[in-house]
């Protein structure tokens, strides 16, 4: 990992039961990520709904985002990887295939980290836009699947056109087609189709997300489903490139206690 990820928790008095791994988005950093995300509330009886009052026992741990030259922009910048464009993230795709490569081997790692501190079962990998696309190509390239689960905002598929051959030819046999995904996202380790396929995934989208247009989200939907995998999906009228409030936050914190 370029720097140290920015950990909150667990509370104070509180044994550590879960860590959930959260990734920012494109241009922004773990500090300014981490801080904007505690603020969001969930409704309910508490005083305290942000998430880390809910969670006490949770492990937060931030990631951040390497500076990687921008070839369009022509400058540095925080990302997972580089784009062209991020509104239309098929526009010469080739450009982000070394930052995502060198990225998924970073989170690899730092999984394997926190999985010294927890089991892997009661690992979230999450993250939003850009974060999210890292996320998954990590998990198709690590393969073993049986995290507590995955959640994913206002993001997409990364190189969806370039992944949907790859698993056309295997279209009814899931198996194949994980194996097919994984080796197309750098993959290496031994296949674990039904531990991926038993993986939860909670993704949500807004209507009126101006960066991340929502059919981005749901092609991703609809891939996913195709492989076998359980997909909650949860889409909103507002919430822009953010997450729906409180609606969106109560459904996330309803998927994290399901599968806690």
């Amino acid at each position: 990992m370029p720097s140290s990820p920015r950990v909150v928790g667990p509370a104070t008095g509180h044994s550590h039961t879960h860590t959930i791994i959260v990734l920012h988005g494109r241009d922004s950093d773990a500090q300014e990520f981490s801080s904007e995300f505690f603020e969001c509330e969930a409704t309910g009886p508490e005083t305290d709904r942000t998430l880390p009052a809910l969670f006490p026992s949770v492990r937060w741990v931030f990631p951040q985002a390497r500076p990687l030259h921008s070839e369009r922009f022509h400058v540095e910048m925080s990302q997972w990887f580089d784009m062209w464009s991020v509104e239309d993230q098929q526009e010469r795709a080739e450009l982000q295939i070394t930052g995502l490569r060198a990225s998924v081997d970073c989170i690899a790692e730092l999984i394997q980290e926190e999985e010294l501190l927890v089991p892997r079962k009661r690992i979230f990998l999450t993250g939003i836009s850009q974060g999210f696309a890292t996320v998954l190509a990590t998990f198709f390239a690590d393969g073993g699947g049986g995290f507590a689960g995955l959640c994913g905002f206002s993001s997409w598929l990364p190189l969806a056109d370039q992944a949907a051959p790859e698993v056309e030819v295997f279209v009814g046999n899931s198996s194949q087609q994980l194996a097919a995904m994984q080796r197309f996202y750098f993959g290496r380790n031994e296949l674990s189709p039904l531990q991926m396929t038993s993986t939860p995934i909670l993704l949500e989208h807004c209507h009126d997300d101006e960066v991340i247009d929502i059919k981005s989200g749901t092609r991703m939907r609809d891939f996913l489903s195709q492989l076998d995998m359980e997909v909650d999906w949860h889409e909103y009228q507002y919430g822009g490139h953010w997450f729906n409030e409180p609606q969106g936050v109560d459904d996330f914190v309803g998927f994290l206690r399901r599968y806690m």
